[in-house]
Order: structure tokens, then sequence, then C-alpha cells
């Protein structure tokens, strides 16, 4: 099983997503894929992983992968990827075509996969060239990631509604 979970920040994604992976993750302990390359050295997101962390617990074996997700997917195993928005950010300077294999690549393996992307389209067309990039991106992917989910969820103050 697929799923999406996509909504602006602070909406209950994560939340939402990580009880949907415990419960398709039946009586085995899932795995946490953390995209946030921390090479930005930037506090803010720093607290925010570490809340994230403690929102968790011990529910989750963690795993943290910034570019190539599909390797360290295993087969028959549960897993929330948190987020792949930040996966697009750390892939900026790859090719479009190269998401779209490793996309591919995800869709190939069976496993249950729980994906949070946030939403970043919805506001006005940034000024600046890599802002626009990302949000480009963030659409692109977004729909390519929902074709091959089997359920899609917009979610907004912590409440989902299924799209798909």
């Amino acid at each position: 099983m697929k799923v999406l979970y996509y909504g602006g920040q602070k909406s209950g994604k994560s939340r939402l997503a990580e009880a949907k992976t415990l419960e398709l993750s039946e009586e085995a302990k899932p795995y946490y894929l953390a995209t946030y390359d921390n090479s930005y050295n930037d506090e803010e997101m720093a607290e925010r992983i570490e809340i994230h962390k403690l929102q968790r617990q011990e529910q989750f074996h963690t795993i943290e992968e910034s570019l190539e997700l599909a390797l360290v997917i295993q087969e028959k195993e549960s897993y929330l990827i948190d987020c792949i928005s930040m996966w697009i950010l750390n892939t900026l300077e790859k090719p479009i075509e190269e998401l779209f294999e490793e996309l591919e690549a995800l869709e190939k393996k069976e496993a249950n996969m729980v994906f949070v992307l946030n939403n970043v389209s919805s506001g006005v067309i940034p000024f600046e060239k890599e802002s626009r990039a990302f949000v480009d991106r963030t659409g692109i992917i977004g729909q390519k990631l929902a074709s091959i989910c089997d359920e899609v969820y917009e979610v907004k103050l912590g409440l989902e509604r299924r799209l798909k």
C-alpha cells in the first residue's frame, strides 16, 4: 500500500501519516525514513526534527537518507517517508527525470510506504528563481506521487480528506 498525505505546514500531516504507517505495519516496527539533509545548519529545523522525534517516540526505526530513497526500502516492510518536500529540496540540482526514476523505483517496491508532502503551490509565484523551481517541482512530483499511491489525503487543521 502506498499513501500520500499532502497539506500545508503544521497542518497535521506527519501525525496522521505516523498513525497510518503504524496501522499498515501491523505487528512489525515500521521505519521512519527521514529525508532532511542537515548540511544547512538550520537551528530552527533542528528543533522541528526534535519535536518529530519526541512525537514518534520509539515506535519507529529511523533511517536517514536524503537522496536515494529506493536504496533503503526493503520488501515487505512499512515506511513513513517524511518528507518528500525535503527530498525535492535536496535534489534541486538533479534533472527532474532522475526524480521520476526514483519514484518509479519506489512504485515497484513491495512495501508499505506513507509519504508526506507539503502544499507550497497555493500562494503567489515566488520572485526568486530557486524558490520557483522548488514550487514547480513540488507540484510536478506531487502529481506523479499521487498517481502511484493507492490513497491520497489532503490535510488541513489536523483533519484529513481522502482525495483518492
